[in-house]
């Protein structure tokens, strides 16, 4: 299966005033690490997903992905700065030293995180739920891991839970 390593984040949060939900992955994957962007295996739907819900094309650089978030007021970053890890699984995750959401959360507009995931969620409420009260939800994963959810049902459920409701 691999060894363990020990890993740190290597790319920022992406969010800014104006932002008003984030978006938390569990940690970056290998070809994410690679890329040195969010979501970079070419069979992750994240970005499908966030274009179907911001009606727009799907972003292919990391400018539009930048763009299309802050432009629709979303933040991304992973409930990770660093842990020990073998590749990019998931369920190797150990030695967890959380990111710093609370700090993040104080620089925002943000009123709602979504958790990508039953990994994301699971750290989150372990590391950092405790210390930072604010409404979550825990989505299914854009992951080409989670075969049980289809690119339309995964559209269907975030954009229940992440549209704005003003």
């Amino acid at each position: 299966m691999g060894e363990y390593q020990h890993i740190s984040h290597t790319f920022q949060p992406v969010f800014n005033k104006q932002s008003r939900i984030l978006i938390l992955g569990s940690f970056p994957s290998v070809k994410s690490r690679e890329e040195g962007f969010y979501y970079g295996h070419p069979r992750n739907r994240f970005w499908q997903v966030m274009a179907a819900i911001c009606d727009c094309p799907v972003p292919q650089t990391i400018d539009e992905k930048k763009t299309m978030l802050l432009a629709n007021h979303y933040a991304i970053w992973d409930v990770i700065d660093s842990c020990d890890i073998i590749g990019s699984s998931d369920s190797s995750i150990r030695n967890v030293i959380p990111a710093d959401i609370a700090g993040l959360v104080k620089k925002t507009q943000i009123t709602k995180i979504i958790l990508n995931g039953q990994t994301a969620g699971k750290l989150y409420r372990k590391h950092i739920e405790p210390y930072l009260q604010i409404d979550t939800v825990i989505l299914p994963s854009t992951s080409p891991a989670n075969a049980a959810s289809s690119l339309d049902t995964l559209i269907k459920v975030w954009r229940e839970a992440i549209v704005f409701h003003e």
